[in-house]
């Protein structure tokens, strides 16, 4: 095994919201997901407010009964390697996230870390293993449900696997603080940490308007109650240095 990576005080990696909700390069790479999001989608997110561009994003009912995971997963491995950089999709989240980061002798596997929780701000050792490994899962910060139920339902399933590996939607948390969330959007569910609340919306409203969703009115309606603690978060983060 070796030890590729210390956490450091770096710009990317101060404070547990900036470190856990950057948009964030991967080991090689920027990960690029599955399937283009919908031309010119993000670009607002990319310059305005959360409030703002939560503002922007269409408002209506949830439709569309009749999800499972099965729709979102390609087909050969629940996390496959999208960006071909040798490397699937958990690996890379673990090793963008967590500090202090050993991997296997094969360059990809994470075998041992440490995680700043963006949801409770816990701090939390990670080792591989078959009784360890699960203790950190990889959380879509808008569930597959919520967007299956928020327009997903529509698109080709290509586009919902690109989704479900996009790094943009992906953090790396403690098991028991990610089943607590499960499917729930914003309007049911915020990070137990007040402090955490803000960029973890801002991430929600970011995704959306990248990917074209809705918002429910009631999952607007708490996000703005939010964001309107902190006006001038930005909807998606700055991507730390690569090795950050």
């Amino acid at each position: 095994m070796r030890k590729v990576r210390m956490g450091g005080a770096t710009s990317a990696r101060m404070g547990v919201a900036v470190s856990a909700l950057a948009l964030a390069a991967g080991p090689c790479q920027a990960m690029a997901p599955g399937a283009e999001a919908p031309a010119g989608a993000g670009s607002m997110a990319a310059r305005a407010p959360a409030l703002t561009v939560l503002d922007a994003l269409p408002v209506r009912g949830e439709t569309a009964p009749g999800y499972h995971r099965d729709l979102f997963e390609d087909p050969r491995d629940r996390w496959p390697d999208v960006d071909r950089n040798g490397c699937d999709t958990r690996n890379d989240v673990l090793f963008r996230d967590l500090r202090s980061v050993t991997r296997h002798d094969d360059g990809c596997r994470v075998t041992a870390g440490e995680l700043s929780d963006p949801y409770t701000g816990n701090t939390k050792r990670f080792a591989s293993g078959r009784d360890t490994s699960g203790e950190v899962e990889i959380d879509h910060v808008v569930s597959l449900a919520n967007a299956w139920r928020t327009g997903a339902f529509a698109w080709p399933h290509e586009r919902r696997v690109g989704f479900a590996n996009d790094p943009a939607n992906l953090l790396a948390v403690e098991r028991a603080t990610n089943r607590e969330k499960s499917d729930q959007d914003a309007a049911s569910w915020l990070p137990p940490a007040p402090g955490l609340r803000c960029p973890f919306v801002a991430r929600q409203v970011g995704v959306k308007e990248r990917y074209g969703l809705w918002v429910t009115p009631t999952e607007a309606s708490s996000m703005r109650a939010v964001l309107a603690t902190c006006p001038g978060q930005p909807a998606l983060g700055r991507p730390p240095a690569e090795g950050g």
